[in-house]
């Protein structure tokens, strides 16, 4: 049997019986330690992830996931200099292990976080075009060189001040919460919501910016163009780009639910719902 990674995988949890076998499946093979922070499911969550060895399961009380990763890093007796920060509904493929296998023993030391490719399926198609792949995430990375944001509302970013590296393999991200489409209209109106708080707080800024830098600096860049656009009608533009420019057409069907729903009617209510924001907050 080959020598497990010395790595540790969190991963957080709520109502996600749909998803996590699958995801503990692709991970207990190859490290020692997984550890799961459950925001008190009530679902067969638990039951499902106790049926594995090397499981821990903690509870805490969920605010936003970027709070909850901060509770986990804080309380979490993590004993190895790595950590794989996972989604529940995200599975690690072979190639991504062995690639990992590969590189660990001779990683220099200067290298503080792991970049890995997302390849994302919704309604069981994988969005290849539109700009959404590859689509790189800092998920691997030393637990005394990360640092989280508490103001990220919705979306959770792993920063690294050091040097970073991309990986060449790939994770799966397939939530099947989201085979119901109610249930992801349902989860990004309430994404929204956030988003607009969060861009009302933060007045518009997206991090540390640049176009040659790391993958989320590159992202940074791009939104703080985004928002330089017009209200309203930005939806439209970035939509035009990922369907058009960027081949989103080329994702068929579901890439055509997707990319509408995401690009467009996504970002127009979060711009509806900044505009809320602003009116209900200017005095009369």
């Amino acid at each position: 049997m080959k020598p497990k990674l010395p790595i540790s995988v969190i991963i957080l949890t709520y109502n996600e019986e749909l998803n996590i076998e699958k995801c503990l499946k692709s991970i207990t093979n190859y490290v020692n330690n997984i550890y799961i922070v459950d925001s008190y499911s009530d679902d067969k969550t638990l039951e499902i992830a106790n049926k594995f060895n090397n499981v821990d399961v903690l509870q805490h009380e969920f605010e936003t996931h970027s709070k909850q990763w901060l509770w986990a890093l804080e309380n979490l007796s993590i004993e190895t200099e790595w950590i794989f920060g996972l989604d529940s509904d995200q599975t690690i493929t072979k190639e991504l292990w062995s690639e990992l296998e590969s590189l660990f023993p001779v990683l220099p030391e200067d290298v503080h976080g792991l970049y890995v490719k997302r390849k994302y399926i919704f309604m069981g198609k994988w969005i290849r075009y539109g700009g959404f792949y590859p689509k790189y995430l800092l998920k691997i990375f030393k637990k005394d060189k990360v640092r989280i944001d508490s103001d990220e509302l919705v979306d959770h970013h792993f920063y690294i001040d050091g040097r970073t590296k991309l990986l060449n393999n790939d994770i799966i991200e397939e939530n099947h919460k989201e085979d119901d489409l109610s249930f992801w209209t349902d989860k990004h109106i309430k994404y929204a919501e956030r988003f607009a708080l969060e861009y009302t707080k933060k007045n518009g800024s997206s991090g540390k910016a640049s176009t040659k830098g790391s993958p989320d600096q590159r992202i940074s860049q791009n939104k703080s163009i985004f928002y330089k656009l017009p209200p309203f009608l930005r939806p439209f533009l970035y939509f035009f780009y990922r369907y058009i420019i960027r081949l989103g057409f080329l994702d068929g069907k579901q890439g055509l639910i997707f990319h509408f729903l995401h690009a467009l009617w996504f970002r127009f209510l979060v711009d509806a719902k900044i505009y809320e924001l602003k009116k209900n907050n200017t005095p009369k």
